[in-house]
């Protein structure tokens, strides 16, 4: 099996693998990194949403073969204190119920401030809707979101 170097949250590690393994299952079960979740293994929930080189990506969806080279960030690469502004944002709003979901809709929102740090409503609406939640708590996603934008700028 291949060895593949990795840069995930600013660390780079070596995992041997096969080339078509998925990343998520690369985080959970080689390197046990478990804060991002497995949802639906189709790229249809978004639970599984970390960045890579910035951008929201499901990594159910990206085998390890193509992640080498690029920069990941993974729930737990966030922020060391879960201090980001998007988590904080999160906190203040009281936006989990079940929680499954957050990692993944904390990383989409991320990526989404940092490509727009003042997105209009419907534009928070068209980025979040890749990621499911069960719970409903879409309002207050949009809430902390709106929330998070105002401590990014």
């Amino acid at each position: 099996m291949p060895v593949y170097n990795l840069s995930i949250n600013g660390k780079t590690t070596s995992v041997t693998a096969v080339a078509d393994m998925p990343l998520l299952w690369v985080l959970r079960d080689l390197l046990h990194l478990r804060g991002t979740k497995y949802g639906c293994g189709l790229g249809i929930c978004g639970s599984c949403t970390l960045m890579v080189d910035g951008k929201a990506t499901q990594s159910c969806l990206l085998p390890i073969s193509l992640a080498e080279g690029k920069q990941i960030t993974t729930i737990e690469g966030l922020s060391a204190d879960g201090d980001h502004p998007v988590q904080e944002a999160w906190k203040a709003v009281h936006v989990p119920q079940c929680g499954y979901c957050q990692s993944g809709q904390i990383m989409q929102a991320t990526a989404l401030l940092a490509a727009n740090p003042n997105p209009k409503e419907n534009e928070i609406e068209e980025s979040m809707s890749k990621i499911l939640c069960r719970c409903g708590t879409y309002p207050r996603i949009k809430k902390a979101i709106a929330l998070a934008a105002k401590k990014i700028q």
